[in-house]
């Protein structure tokens, strides 16, 4: 049905713009089936975080990793149902472990120093770590998003380590390190994914 209604929508936009060709139509496709996908998506997100209890905590954990995931990147799960699911184990998973684990300060400084070390790593060889369907291809806006994911991993541990509260300064350690991943080559297996710029890279674009 959301299928549909995407490929729908595109339809309109193409009788009013005939310029736009076959891959410009597929890849606003999938910019309407990411923006549609998505708002039922969070609100479920959050309605499973209450009944669970875990209201606030998923608010946060959806909302401050939010900048770094915007820039960064990351796989995509291919149907509406595996990204519901995988939305939902992702950020309530981290709501919940969060909130139930009490790090001491020096465990706690441990796993900040492995998230920076490795997500420096991870970003200077992925990211921003695109998909075919929705490619990153100009050397401008690469560079930019490369340069603001070590910003916003920065800030998130600087974060970590200064904001009072142990929840939310567990929400920022473990959802980084859970975004970092999902830049990596094997997130990107697992899922069945391609890196976008590469195969069009391969293609000779």
């Amino acid at each position: 049905m959301i299928d549909k209604f995407c490929e729908y929508l595109t339809n309109r936009i193409r009788k009013e713009m005939p310029e736009i060709g076959d891959e410009q139509a597929e890849a606003i496709k999938y910019g309407i089936q990411l923006i549609i996908g998505e708002i039922p998506k969070v609100f479920s997100l959050f309605i499973i975080g209450a009944i669970l209890g875990l209201w606030w905590q998923t608010l946060i954990a959806f909302w401050i990793l939010l900048p770094y995931k915007c820039v960064s990147g990351g796989f995509h799960l291919k149907t509406h149902i595996g990204c519901f699911i995988g939305t939902n184990l992702i950020y309530c998973g981290n709501a919940y472990l969060s909130s139930s684990l009490e790090l001491n300060i020096y465990i706690k400084l441990m796993f900040i120093a492995l998230n920076l070390i490795i997500g420096i790593i991870m970003i200077n060889k992925y990211a921003p770590a695109d998909t075919i369907n929705l490619p990153i291809l100009t050397k401008k806006e690469r560079s930019i998003k490369k340069a603001l994911s070590y910003i916003f991993l920065a800030i998130n541990m600087i974060l970590a380590v200064i904001v009072p509260n142990s929840t939310i300064s567990n929400l920022l350690i473990f959802g980084t390190a859970i975004q970092t991943f999902s830049i990596t080559r094997m997130a990107y297996k697992l899922t069945k994914n391609e890196y976008g710029y590469e195969v069009y890279i391969s293609e000779g674009m």
